[in-house]
Order: structure tokens, then sequence, then C-alpha cells
């Protein structure tokens, strides 16, 4: 049997906890140092935390919704979703 270390995706803390399911029946998990929750692995690509952050990497660098969608293949309703949570909690 081999176990397999998790770390935080957001910390890279390995004090990680499990937090119950997600409706998709994936495991939820929640790192007890930054205190986020996250899932080991995610099921599309506009939920990866990494692609966010590359949707606002790319608005910043001027690239329009509809181009930065077709580059990440992910939906232009993500790139708005995205952009608006992050005006809201800056």
């Amino acid at each position: 049997m081999v176990n397999k270390t998790i770390t935080c995706i957001h910390c890279e803390s390995e004090k990680i906890v499990k937090m119950g399911k997600h409706p998709n029946n994936k495991q939820r998990l929640k790192c007890k140092t930054c205190g986020k929750t996250f899932q080991e692995q995610y099921s599309s690509n506009g939920a990866k935390p990494k692609t966010k952050l590359l949707i606002v990497e790319m608005a910043l660098n001027g690239s329009g919704i509809r181009d930065t969608a077709r580059v990440l293949n992910v939906s232009p309703n993500t790139v708005l979703s995205v952009l608006k949570k992050q005006k809201s909690s800056s």
C-alpha cells in the first residue's frame, strides 16, 4: 500500500484534513494553515486554481475575454466570472 502525501495547492502545507464531499462526489480537503478548501483533482479546467490565476494574469496583460477563453480552453463565461470575483475580492 502506498501512502500519498497531499499538500495544499495554495500554501503547500501538509496540514490537511478531509472536509466532506463535493456534489460531484469528489473529496473536499481543507488546509489547517491557510484555511482554504480545495479538491485533490478537479473535473473541469475552469475550476483549477492555476487556470484562474492565468485568467487574471492574461487580463492584466491586455488579452481579451474571448482570446483568454480560447487559449485556456474554458468558456468566456468562466473568464468573466473569475474576473468579477477577482474585482470584488480586491
